[in-house]
């Protein structure tokens, strides 16, 4: 139960930050770090279609994570 609680650990987290280095960033570069994003906008744009997808895959993967690294703390004590 340990192992297959590890792997399921290792395997969800890896597919956690692939769903999250995917996404599109709202702005680029030192400008948008601060929050100087080049939008005329206000930088703020709703997400939709694949970007909302990866958004509640990545929620999901991270919701999960969390699941099983508690299931995982319960297990080995």
């Amino acid at each position: 139960m340990k192992t297959a609680l590890a792997i399921a650990q290792v395997a969800i987290g890896v597919l956690a930050m692939l769903g999250i280095l995917l996404q599109t960033p709202k702005a680029t570069g030192l400008g948008g770090t601060i929050g100087g994003g080049g939008d005329a906008g206000g930088g703020y744009r709703r997400r939709r279609g694949l970007e909302a997808s990866l958004l509640r895959f990545s929620a999901v993967m991270i919701a999960l994570f969390v699941v099983v690294s508690i299931l995982t703390t319960y297990v080995t004590k």
